[in-house]
């Protein structure tokens, strides 16, 4: 391919307007959107209506008069199209890991104590490993971890509780097969709880379809809501009413106003929001779900989902053509993989993936790097990672960045000693 070529794919492009709706810095390429989405140009407007309106003047009638205290069913409804879910099953609020912290202790109470092992990978994002490692403890469980998916069925027994898996991988963009791997753990008498942080907004997902039982996911990435933006959990309905989370807070209660002492919670997937929702960031978020409302018109998910693919095959295309060291761990097959894709770095630049990673930021192209295991004998290499968001990237993009890399790395300016040391942030 040459740029021309992806030039004139970009001027084909139907999705191409919406790039126009985010505030994307000029001179940038930026591939991070699955680490932290861009900002909608919305946004800073309808935050500055919140705090100077609805907060500076308005004050506490907003929550009627401005809608704050509907806001997480609001929003999960604008949300639920995106997931597979209906009007009225998603709520916004929390962090994912408070919402997955209350999911298990849902799942696990609905196997009345008869199931206790909880299945995942131990590659899993940590923080689902520790809420979960935390749960299974509390419940005199135990928590099973597989290096590979191969290993899943083995485990999906009369012991096994929960099935808890991340739909799209956070390392290596591998994507599950949720509908096949619900149905087996239905068959062992196994529940699903799938965390979509890596998947909403990104690819196709229909939960009802494929009858998983929980879902949890950020706001903050493909969803572009923002830094510590909202996150949001979904329950089947067969299961409204006969498990309860633990985080039983006041929002939760079925009369919260009512002030009653004693705790009856809400009908529906309002019994799962605990606190006060963070006005400012739903706000924000609302503006990052409003994008994907206007790409209903142009195609939806499925149009998101075919440029997705477009340029992720592009990227590993020119990659392979281009960058002789690159060893891409992402899955070809577009039937498991997400939106981004992950490669490491071979021979005498398998260490230097951070550096390289810097570098290419110094140049304004934007990826993330994910550091192996070195404590593991079966340790992965290091990353590097780059995210693919249909909403705003384009295909020159992505065969720009690949042409940055191979100048960095024929350069060899990673060497910089300001590219040697690592930031808190990687």
């Amino acid at each position: 391919m040459t740029r021309d070529d992806a030039l004139r794919l970009d001027a084909q492009d139907p999705l191409a307007p919406l790039r126009e709706q985010f505030a994307l810095p000029e001179g940038k390429i930026y591939l991070d959107g699955n680490s932290l989405g861009a900002l909608p140009k919305a946004t800073p407007e309808r935050v500055r209506l919140a705090i100077e309106q609805e907060w500076g003047t308005d004050l506490i009638e907003s929550w009627n008069k401005a809608g704050w205290i509907d806001a997480p069913r609001r929003l999960g409804d604008r949300l639920a199209p995106l997931i597979g879910a209906r009007p009225g099953e998603v709520l916004v609020a929390d962090s994912t890991s408070i919402n997955l912290y209350k999911v298990l202790h849902a799942a696990l109470s609905l196997q009345q104590g008869q199931r206790k092992k909880v299945v995942s990978e131990r590659s899993n994002f940590p923080t689902d490993l520790y809420i979960a490692d935390s749960v299974v403890r509390a419940h005199g469980g135990e928590l099973v971890l597989v290096d590979s998916p191969d290993e899943i069925p083995a485990l999906l027994d009369e012991r096994c509780a929960v099935l808890m898996l991340t739909h799209v991988h956070y390392r290596t963009g591998r994507m599950h097969d949720m509908a096949l791997l619900t149905r087996w753990a239905h068959q062992a008498g196994a529940l699903t709880i799938w965390d979509l942080a890596h998947s909403a907004g990104a690819v196709p997902v229909d939960l009802l379809g494929s009858a998983a039982d929980f879902a949890v996911g950020c706001g903050y990435k493909y969803l572009n809501g923002g830094p510590g933006a909202p996150a949001f959990v979904w329950v089947h309905p067969r299961h409204l009413g006969l498990s309860y989370q633990p985080l039983s807070g006041w929002l939760g209660h079925a009369q919260p106003f009512a002030f009653n002492p004693f705790y009856q919670p809400a009908a529906g997937i309002q019994q799962y929001q605990c606190g006060t929702p963070v006005v400012l960031g739903m706000a924000a978020l609302e503006c990052g779900l409003a994008v994907f409302e206007g790409a209903q018109a142009l195609g939806g998910m499925a149009a998101l989902r075919a440029k997705s693919l477009a340029l992720t095959n592009l990227f590993m295309e020119e990659l392979e053509a281009r960058v002789p060291e690159a060893r891409i761990v992402t899955p070809r097959e577009a039937a498991q993989r997400g939106s981004q894709v992950s490669f490491s770095l071979s021979g005498e630049l398998s260490g230097a993936a951070y550096a390289v990673v810097q570098a290419l930021i110094g140049r304004g192209v934007v990826g993330d790097y994910r550091a192996g295991d070195p404590k593991r004998l079966d340790a992965e290499p290091h990353l590097l990672r780059f995210g693919f968001t249909p909403l705003y990237t384009r295909h020159v993009d992505a065969f720009d960045a690949v042409q940055h890399l191979v100048d960095v790395l024929a350069t060899q300016a990673w060497k910089a000693p300001q590219f040697q040391t690592q930031n808190k942030v990687t």
